[in-house]
């Protein structure tokens, strides 16, 4: 059994690798843009860009994990997954695993078109599949958690988010574990939290306009209406079950 990672200089592949070295003895390759930047013992390296399809390389894989671009534009993400996932099945990946958003198929958040078109080319090609669908990171916050005022337009709306490294073991158990065939995992945090209750006399509301007013970029404005509106509310028990313990919560 062959299990090869792309992204894995990016902060979720790379912790995938080493869960996944954690957890098996099969052999492990990566694809990565510039293997000058990966530097973990035992595995074999590929370069490879999914703005380059030519360049790609993922002839032997029994299970691809293809973690989902980080461009942020999202025709050059959709572009780039489209590449990475018609490159699998031009040599032959036997299953494919993609990090992909809860909810991709009816999200209204702005970024899940990228995430429902890769799904839909996912299935398009008849490989066999596993969707982990990833909910927002505690990282993703924490700049915003962290001053002495916490200024957001979130009001009370809450965000089931987990650790980086919780979806990184997620990922490591599905690809060396058996039975995630065509199965689409919805995986969140095993709590949910608000931004009122973790910076409690630092919160301070304000309005989407104050933010722009103030410099914030609108793509960051537009998650904190997509918390607002409970875009990422809902605690699902896939994540807890796959990596066999409560998700860690957030801390400041």
């Amino acid at each position: 059994m062959t299990i090869l990672i792309t992204g894995a200089t990016g902060q979720l592949g790379n912790a995938v690798v080493r869960y996944v070295l954690d957890r098996t003895d099969e052999q492990v390759i990566v694809s990565v843009r510039d293997p000058q930047k990966f530097d973990v013992a035992g595995v074999e390296v590929r370069q490879g860009d999914f703005d380059q399809p030519e360049t790609l390389d993922f002839r032997g894989a029994d299970k691809l994990l293809i973690v989902s671009s980080g461009a942020h534009d999202s025709d050059v993400r959709i572009q780039q997954h489209a590449n990475a996932i018609a490159k699998a099945k031009e040599h032959g990946v036997g299953h494919i695993f993609y990090t992909s958003i809860v909810d991709a198929d009816t999200s209204p958040a702005a970024v899940a078109v990228v995430h429902k078109a890769a799904e839909e080319a996912v299935r398009a090609t008849g490989i066999t599949f596993t969707f982990l669908r990833n909910s927002m990171y505690h990282e993703n916050y924490l700049d915003a958690l962290a001053g002495d005022v916490v200024a957001v337009s979130t009001k009370d709306g809450r965000v089931a988010s987990a650790a980086r490294d919780d979806f990184a073991l997620a990922a490591a158990v599905a690809l060396t574990t058996e039975g995630h065939e065509n199965q689409t995992y919805e995986l969140t945090g095993s709590t949910s939290w608000s931004f009122p209750e973790v910076a409690g006399d630092r919160y301070q509301d304000v309005s989407d306009e104050d933010l722009i007013a103030a410099g914030l970029p609108p793509f960051v404005v537009g998650f904190f209406k997509e918390i607002r509106d409970g875009v990422y509310a809902e605690v699902r028990p896939d994540l807890e079950k796959l990596i066999g313990r409560p998700t860690r919560p957030i801390t400041v």
